[in-house]
């Protein structure tokens, strides 16, 4: 049940955040400059006495028919919006460096006199520090739990300006495996992944703010790597962590959630951007811990699978606040706590988004992610999980407004509305509760309802008047709107996680079938 993933940048406090530089594509991250699209990911057949290989991306590696060594073929969405987002940070990375030479010494130079003066620079020995300072350093990346070693291959060989990186895992038998596949892979592979037999958090520990990028996608919760985690990444640095334990982040088990995140996970429709702020929270309270902070870039949520049915009680009691709902007389029920502020940085997005499409052919899976990404891009940053139009008309018994008639009410009373990349339904807006109940009690006045008892919180909401009275007239562009797919079906069927790494997945006897 994966959450997908979610993307940190960690600054250092004196860094302003509100420095709003701009991404300029590197012109060698164009789709001309790369090779023919890479075959969809799958086992090929080691004809001929060969061992079967899987290829994804540019990257191939050994099959495993024993499970050994853990390889999720669902996490090729994973694996492909991590590559979109580091080819983005280093374009950026590149920019900073440029931004902070300028701003130097040498500000008050024209641009042709800049390498002049830099060679200077470099050749004074009392400057060498300085020197040092202002060369540029490719981005170091840990991958802290490699398994196959696929994704640290990939971030080798399809990654521009990429420097080294680590692929760490405590297993004897999946570092074994890793080294046999970066050969396979020739030599630039040879030359940038370096297999490393350690346990992911002492590694990190005792690696302070050596890495640029860390890649934290561990088989379940990442919790247990978090503290570690945030020390070890350079200021300026990204974290980009993995969390497919959605039962937990999502509700099925609040009392684990807490233990393992801080927070109380609430059910509903909004459950699963829900997991995403606990997530979120739970990076910072770390991050913090340490005497720094985290900018969201990228904080996605990608499928849900389901594998058993549980029914666990939910804690179920009132926070200090008043105690009973103004609009339906019901008591509150406590989450949380959860990130508040935006979860994505729109200017990454749009920058991730495009370049996404320029190098469609580089990416396996390019309709999931450009459909996740366009849905990101389009999300309103300061809106707070979100609301569902059939759960509105579920309570009070009425037939449902279209979309592009609520958007245009919402729109009509001066507030913002737009969908989410986790809810084909969801419909996220800064107007109040207040209002959208004022607006679906105007609703209600001209289209008929169904009975409801007395006790229903339909009947106390709809036994009050509106305050606001709500304009249905339509309003042109908004949800409306939709020139490309924002959500689109698994390329296969029974397409999710695997079995964990040497564990036997169970096989019914065909009679059973």
């Amino acid at each position: 049940m994966p959450l997908a993933f979610r993307f940190s940048r960690i600054l250092n406090p004196r860094f302003n955040p509100s420095t709003n530089l701009g991404l300029a594509l590197a012109s060698s991250f164009s789709a001309s400059s790369r090779p023919e699209p890479p075959e969809l990911p799958g086992a090929r057949g080691g004809g001929g006495g060969f061992p079967a290989t899987i290829r994804e991306g540019r990257a191939e590696i050994f099959a495993d028919d024993s499970n050994s060594v853990f390889y999720n073929k669902a996490q090729v969405n994973n694996r492909d919006l991590s590559i979109a987002v580091l080819r983005s940070f280093i374009s950026r990375r590149r920019e900073e460096h440029d931004i902070q030479l300028r701003r130097g010494s040498h500000a008050e130079l024209p641009p042709k006199h800049h390498a002049e003066e830099l060679g200077h620079i470099r050749g004074s020995s009392e400057d060498k520090a300085l020197s040092e300072e202002i060369s540029y350093r490719a981005p170091k990346v840990l991958e802290a739990l490699a398994a196959s070693g696929l994704r640290a291959i990939r971030y080798a060989l399809e990654v521009d300006g990429i420097g080294e990186v680590i692929a760490v895992d405590n297993n004897e038998v999946a570092i074994e495996a890793c080294k046999k596949n970066i050969h396979h892979n020739g030599s630039v592979a040879s030359s940038k992944v370096v297999p490393h037999l350690a346990d992911a958090r002492v590694y990190m520990l005792t690696h302070p703010k050596e890495f640029d990028v860390v890649d934290l996608d561990p088989y379940g919760s990442p919790a247990a790597f978090l503290d570690s985690a945030v020390q070890c990444i350079a200021d300026g640095g990204i974290l980009m962590c993995s969390a497919t334990d959605m039962a937990v982040l999502a509700g099925g088990n609040a009392e684990v959630c807490f233990s393992k995140y801080g927070s109380y996970p609430l059910k509903g429709k909004h459950c699963h951007e829900m997991a995403l702020r606990i997530l979120l929270a739970c990076i910072e309270s770390h991050a913090i811990r340490h005497k720094r902070y985290i900018v969201p870039i990228i904080s996605v949520h990608m499928d849900f699978y389901i594998r058993d049915k549980r029914n666990i009680a939910l804690p179920n009691f009132s926070p200090l606040v008043p105690q009973e709902c103004a609009e339906c007389g019901h008591n509150f029920v406590m989450g949380g706590p959860i990130w508040s502020d935006p979860m994505h940085d729109k200017e990454w997005a749009a920058s991730i988004l495009s370049s996404i499409q320029a190098m469609s052919c580089a990416y396996s899976a390019y309709a999931k992610i450009s459909a996740i990404m366009t849905s990101v891009s389009e999300e309103l940053p300061k809106a707070p999980l979100f609301v569902s139009l059939h759960n509105l008309c579920a309570i009070l018994k009425c037939t449902n407004p279209t979309i592009a008639t609520f958007q245009s009410a919402i729109r009509n009373a001066g507030y913002q509305i737009s969908g989410s990349h986790v809810d084909p339904l969801a419909l996220k807006t800064d107007a109040p509760m207040s209002v959208i109940w004022d607006i679906m009690r105007c609703w209600v006045k001209i289209h008929a309802v169904k009975y409801r008892p007395g006790n229903h919180p339909g009947t106390r909401i709809l036994s009050q008047e509106p305050k606001l009275q709500a304009k249905f007239s339509h309003v042109p562009g908004g949800l409306a709107v939709q020139k490309s797919p924002r959500f689109v079906p698994n390329p296969e069927k029974y397409w999710g996680p695997k079995t964990k790494a040497g564990r036997q997945p169970k096989r019914l006897p065909v009679d059973n079938l």
